[in-house]
């Protein structure tokens, strides 16, 4: 059985190997999500050299972070984000990755505690139009990241899409393309977005080659989840 330090450097090399393939020697950031994983997983992996963790809810993030608060870890929260826990989240997390209505930015901008940095913020895109997940539409991504732009305790990044689980890998690549046009479009008007956040366990080395700066990796790195916890409560 492979040891944390082990299954990292393995997904640090094949994220190394991606990137190289793609002509981006710079490198990708790799984002541990620790979904449903313990405080003593994400601690483990932390010891051997992970930096950034995901979460996909705001409570479950909370109380890793305060445990952990210790090893000085950088929290991205990376699922649908509810208005009456952008409190909580602005004041916990690094990043919030699923910023995708005007109202968020609002909430997360009057929360950021005064002493903390800008929150750093990427706009979530429905990139494939699907119903059953969160996002905005391609075309509302300018006026939400002005917003996000005029906002003094919020740092516009980039972008993040969690594109349709399409069996076949021409249609993720093409959805992936379609993101990267939206972030380069959006990086000409906006001089400090400098992130693509794309790609997870099975899809990561397509993800780099279509542009991807930041890849978000659960499976990979922690092993097959056990059943997911139940989304929080509103």
């Amino acid at each position: 059985m492979e040891t944390p330090g082990q299954t990292l450097h393995g997904v640090l090399q094949t994220i190394e190997n991606a990137a190289k393939l793609a002509g981006r020697p710079a490198g990708v950031k790799l984002l541990a999500v620790s979904k449903t994983r313990s405080a003593a997983e994400v601690a483990a992996l932390a010891g051997a050299g992970q930096r950034a963790f995901g979460e996909n809810y705001v409570q479950e993030g909370v109380a890793k972070a305060r445990e952990l608060a210790h090893l000085g870890l950088e929290w991205h929260l990376v699922g649908h984000l509810q208005s009456n826990k952008a409190r909580e989240a602005a004041t916990w997390f690094d990043w919030v990755e699923s910023v995708d209505r005007p109202k968020l930015v609002k909430a997360l901008d009057e929360a950021r505690p005064a002493g903390r940095p800008p929150l750093d913020v990427l706009i979530q895109v429905n990139v494939d139009d699907e119903a059953s997940k969160s996002g905005c539409a391609p075309a509302d991504v300018p006026a939400l990241a002005a917003a996000i732009a005029a906002a003094p305790r919020l740092r516009l990044r980039g972008l993040m899409a969690i594109p349709a689980p399409a069996p076949d890998p021409e249609q993720r690549r093409a959805s992936f393309r379609a993101l990267r046009r939206l972030f380069d479009a959006l990086a000409s008007s906006h001089p400090g977005v400098d992130t693509l956040s794309m790609g997870m366990s099975d899809d990561f080395p397509l993800a780099i080659a279509e542009g991807a700066t930041l890849v978000r990796i659960g499976t990979a790195l922690f092993g097959p989840r056990g059943q997911d916890l139940p989304k929080e409560p509103g």
